[in-house]
């Protein structure tokens, strides 16, 4: 007979792991699928964690598995999630790309989120090492030297610059030919030093992921050492739509103030529901309440 777990988390994040350590101290049976494919990945630290600053995102992970195999309630599937259905008030059937499938009562969705980055040609070859895109995350380690913002977002990128800022005053902003600044945010930009490069950026000049110059398509060269790029995100897995999970305007799962979805016994945490701030804290703070969510509904299922 296939065991019917009290949660399923999809996603082996920190969300995902924190969720896990807090329901197996509540003596909750949970299995979470890990693909092992994290955004971070390209990080070489993490930061803005408490006892855990600068810790190496596979060293994080290393600590968290130990922590929850002392949990024996809670199992480990190394392995991708690739659909999800819902049966009844309170049975998830969940199938992972190697054709097994499990039962649940309710869910996490600990899902994350994919990054697009601007299409500009050799932008990956420098994210990680010296371009990023938190400054809470790597600020202090890009502070007083000179910088860049490349964005395509107008929306975003002067709110970024001006947040940057305050970590380097040497400081432009690029916009590979996208969109462009209002009369007001220029004269702003202008009183504080901040240059202005709106043509396309042809590439970048550097070794071994650090920056050295940013190389424009009109020949222009701009000697850089970091900066933040902001990006396009999207959910990772479309299946949260399919159970019928809302999306709020920003792009991430629709929750209450306890990590519940739209959807009856479905849970998210992490930067799928938060979207930004995109930190490794915030993240394992929502696994923490999504968890203690799932408890409580599960308790007043049995009690």
């Amino acid at each position: 007979m296939m065991k019917l777990y009290d949660c399923a988390i999809i996603g082996g994040g920190p969300a995902g792991l924190n969720a896990a350590l807090v329901l197996g101290r509540a003596r909750r049976s949970v299995i979470l699928f890990d693909d092992n494919k994290p955004r971070n990945a390209v990080t070489h630290e993490s930061h803005g964690f408490i006892t855990r600053d600068g810790v190496k995102p596979e060293e994080f992970r290393r600590l968290a598995h130990a922590d929850i195999s002392k949990y024996p309630s809670v199992q480990l599937a190394r392995t991708k999630v690739v659909d999800m259905v819902k049966r009844g008030h309170s049975l998830f059937l969940v199938q992972t790309s190697a054709g097994e499938v499990f039962q649940a009562r309710t869910i996490i969705l600990a899902i994350g989120l994919k990054e697009k980055l601007p299409n500009i040609t050799g932008v990956t070859d420098y994210y990680g090492t010296s371009l990023f895109s938190c400054p809470y995350c790597d600020g202090w380690e890009l502070r007083d030297q000179p910088l860049a913002v490349i964005s395509e977002n107008e929306s975003h990128r002067y709110s970024m610059a001006s947040m940057v800022y305050n970590w380097s005053k040497d400081l432009i902003i690029c916009t590979n030919g996208v969109g462009s600044f209002d009369h007001q945010q220029r004269a702003k930009l202008h009183s504080r030093g901040i240059r202005l490069y709106e043509q396309r950026i042809a590439g970048f000049k550097g070794k071994s992921g650090r920056l050295q110059k940013i190389v424009f398509v009109d020949g222009t060269e701009v000697a850089r050492t970091g900066g933040f790029v902001t990006s396009n995100w999207h959910l990772a897995i479309r299946f949260a739509e399919k159970l019928g999970c809302r999306v709020n305007e920003s792009g991430g799962l629709a929750i209450d103030d306890y990590g519940k979805t739209t959807v009856e016994h479905v849970y998210t945490a992490g930067d799928a529901a938060t979207i930004s701030p995109a930190q490794l804290i915030v993240a394992a703070a929502g696994g923490s309440k999504a968890a203690m969510s799932v408890n409580t509904a599960l308790t007043h299922l049995d009690f």
